[in-house]
């Protein structure tokens, strides 16, 4: 296509430019808006930007505060915050070691989620709503309170006005289907939820409320009578939730996502949570329901508790810093959900790498392999993983393992067995593991792409856990 100032692209009609447009990505759009006048204002159309996706703020950048980040932010949301029907916002994640400007940080996601919140308040065409808080910087000093925010420039105050637009926007909505709120500090209060209009309590089909100390109400609970997927901590899900849960005059659920972190355990204990009964009545009701749930520094005697025979579990992500998952757990695990099971991540950040496989005839990660016929995907860093144990592994479940990262420093070698076998070890290794998978096949040399931020991937993966109904 000529350029503006050819005869070609200034004798399209303004329509057909604006379908072509629609085939660019949101950064392409920005970059041909400042082509000429014409393509601007064809770019800003309404129609192209029904979705919007911003990942903003906590100091992504070298460590700062990310109010650089903040003209751009106010920009979009001033041009398509009053139409855009998806909205997903993630402040990205921010290095530990810049922990010392927590206040600038915290000052900047006042003012980014202000800036959101006050564009998209009034937009009643608002369809989806997912916000994501980071959770490194705004949430390594404890949990939030009044002590944090006085040490903020008019930090009270912004978060009163925060919870205000938050309960406006729920108000003013009238085709909310998906609302997710994960670690978001300062926002969700027990009067919000309760704003919730009720043309959008009967579109909405799933609600996400991670890391929050509010528990989802009853009440609140029973108005969302459509729900098909749902997101809590499971200290939350008690046995009166799971009972409502599991009323017929309800949808059935599909998808349950429930986040178990072992620091809040004190806060937030689990009794009262659901039974093996509540389960076995959600199960009735809900046949199609499938559950994944993150553990994040869970000893191995509070996940016994709550993995109850009947939970029809599909993904289950172990992730800790110290804490050992012991080959009992393990073995439990592939018992009980040899039929359901498709994802399992073990990870382990620490310097050692426990061996699991100690004192028994066979390692229960290859039980587990061998036990669970639906294993689509296994994930590993933190454990010694035998080399001869990891070939096992592929042949059990060949090409129907869609996914095997192992990082390389969990993978040990026999000296007894190399003594039998000729040529590199890792290169035998990478050879046998491939043809039991039926494709190439190379373990992890970063580390860091097994290991991610736990809450973020949790949301990530929960959000197409959810979406897979």
């Amino acid at each position: 296509m000529a350029l503006c100032g050819g005869v070609g692209a200034m004798a399209l009609p303004s329509e057909l430019i604006v379908h072509i447009f629609s085939f660019l990505s949101d950064r392409d759009k920005l970059r041909a808006s400042a082509v000429c006048s014409r393509w601007r204002e064809c770019l800003f159309y309404p129609a192209l930007w029904t979705e919007l996706k911003l990942r903003i703020g906590g100091g992504c950048n070298g460590g700062g505060s990310g109010s650089e980040e903040t003209p751009r932010l106010e920009f979009l949301m001033r041009k398509f915050g009053s139409f855009v029907r998806e909205l997903q916002l993630e402040l990205a994640p921010s290095d530990p070691q810049f922990s010392e400007r927590w206040k600038d940080a915290m000052a900047t996601y006042l003012d980014q989620v202000l800036c959101v919140l006050s564009s998209i308040r009034n937009n009643r065409n608002l369809q989806k709503l997912s916000l994501y808080g980071d959770t490194c910087i705004l949430q390594e000093e404890g949990l939030l309170d009044s002590s944090y925010l006085h040490q903020i420039h008019h930090g009270d105050k912004k978060i009163k006005e925060i919870q205000q637009l938050f309960m406006e926007l729920l108000s003013n909505s009238r085709q909310l289907r998906w609302l997710s709120c994960s670690f978001m500090l300062g926002l969700v209060t027990p009067c919000s939820l309760a704003c919730l209009s009720n043309p959008s309590a009967g579109t909405l089909q799933h609600l996400s409320l991670l890391d929050h100390q509010l528990g989802l109400s009853s009440l609140l609970l029973d108005r969302l009578s459509n729900l098909h997927s749902l997101a809590l901590d499971f200290s939350d899900l008690t046995s009166e939730l799971c009972g409502l849960l599991a009323s017929p005059r309800r949808t059935p659920l599909h998808r349950l996502s429930l986040l178990l972190n072992g620091a809040a355990l004190e806060f937030k204990p689990l009794e009262g949570t659901a039974t093996e009964d509540d389960w076995k009545a959600l199960v009735r009701v809900s046949a199609n329901l499938r559950v994944y749930i993150m553990a994040l520094e869970v000893d191995s005697s509070e996940l016994l508790r709550v993995l109850k025979p009947s939970l029809p579990l599909e993904r289950l992500h172990l992730d800790s810093y110290s804490t050992l998952v012991t080959d009992a757990t393990l073995e439990l695990i592939s018992q009980q959900y040899n039929k359901t099971l498709t994802h399992f991540l073990l990870l382990r950040d620490d310097a050692d790498f426990p061996d699991l496989s100690v004192n028994r005839n066979e390692d229960p990660l290859v039980l587990l392999a061998w036990r669970c016929t639906q294993l689509a995907v296994l994930v590993i860093h933190g454990y010694t993983v035998w080399s001869h144990n990891l070939v096992a592994i592929s042949r059990l479940r060949g090409s129907s393992l869609r996914v095997l990262a192992v990082s390389e420093e969990s993978i040990d070698f026999d000296p007894d067995q190399s003594v039998y076998v000729e040529g590199d070890p890792v290169h035998n290794l990478v050879k046998e593991v491939s043809l039991g998978l039926g494709r190439v096949w190379h373990p992890c040399l970063d580390s860091n792409l097994v290991l991610s931020e736990p809450t973020q991937h949790f949301h990530r993966e929960l959000h197409a856990f959810s979406m897979g109904m």
